[in-house]
């Protein structure tokens, strides 16, 4: 786990060099002790997070359909503070969200200073769902876009330069972003969906749309390969996770997490004023004496 920066996106990456890269070598039961130690040190650093008040995290999670995206937001952030994490899960935009622009309903959902959010799915669904199944941006009402052959090349290049200035607009008022695309292979997907199958427990996740999506995986692919290209930049990167290994996947995430957040080092618990400081031996007489 010590090579934490391979997973970084600096510059112009191909996904298939990410494929069959294994993270670690040790067995899961390791994986899970390193991971709750992690997760203790990152739960700690969320109580120092909110009690400084300046800063909110967001964390991006995308993946394919069993990537263990929900198992991760389990695992990972376990031993955090309920008040200071929220989790939000994107799935199709109500007729609510559609009377608003596409980002509106990423935007209320955002952390508030001291808090961890976490966007399970996220605005990038706009620019990978929707590019698979363009016809899907007809509900969005849009001035100018009449029919599929409106969405062109120069429809996406404004809608990536729109969600890079979203991101560079919560980086500059204290937002840390971190985005992490949990590449799984096409193998494991199916491994993954046949146990939905076969365990009788487990039937409930899977959907015969998944089966549907499967076929465009190629698409998918093309279209993360492209986003994660244009959208990776310092204050907010994309990191490539290898997910086929969960127990190795969640330790690699929390452990950039614990990483580059310990480097900001102004990220402290505040001081007590100087009047308070000075009368705390009063304070604990008046109690003691109560």
């Amino acid at each position: 786990m010590e090579k934490l920066n391979q997973y970084k996106v600096n510059q112009k990456i191909n996904l298939k060099d990410f494929e069959g890269i294994k993270i670690s070598e040790l067995p899961d039961e390791e994986l899970e002790k390193k991971l709750r130690k992690v997760r203790k040190k990152l739960g700690k650093l969320q109580d120092t997070l909110y009690a400084h008040d300046k800063y909110s995290v967001l964390v991006c999670l995308q993946g394919m359909d069993t990537s263990g995206k929900d198992s991760l937001i389990r695992e990972v952030f376990k031993d955090f503070n309920v008040r200071g994490i929220e989790v939000h899960s994107f799935k199709v935009p109500t007729d609510l969200e559609l009377g608003h622009d596409y980002l509106w309903r990423h935007y209320i959902a955002l952390p508030q200073r001291g808090k961890f959010g976490v966007f399970n799915r996220t605005h990038y669904e706009n620019v990978l769902v929707t590019r698979v199944h363009p016809e899907y941006i007809l509900g969005e009402n849009l001035p100018n876009v009449h029919s599929v052959e409106d969405i062109n090349d120069a429809f996406w290049d404004k809608r990536f330069e729109q969600i890079n200035a979203f991101e560079k607009h919560l980086a500059e008022n204290g937002t840390l972003i971190y985005k992490f695309f949990l590449h799984l292979s096409k193998e494991e997907q199916k491994n993954r969906l046949l146990r939905r199958l076969d365990k009788k427990e487990k039937n409930w996740k899977f959907s015969a749309g998944d089966l549907k999506e499967r076929k465009l995986w190629d698409d998918y692919q093309r279209c993360y390969e492209d986003a994660i290209n244009r959208t990776s930049m310092p204050h907010a990167p994309w990191y490539v996770i290898p997910a086929d290994n969960k127990p190795a996947a969640r330790l690699a995430v929390a452990s950039i997490l614990l990483e580059t957040l310990s480097a900001y080092d102004d990220i402290k618990e505040p001081e007590l004023d100087a009047k308070t400081k000075a009368n705390i031996a009063l304070y604990k007489a008046q109690l003691n004496n109560e």
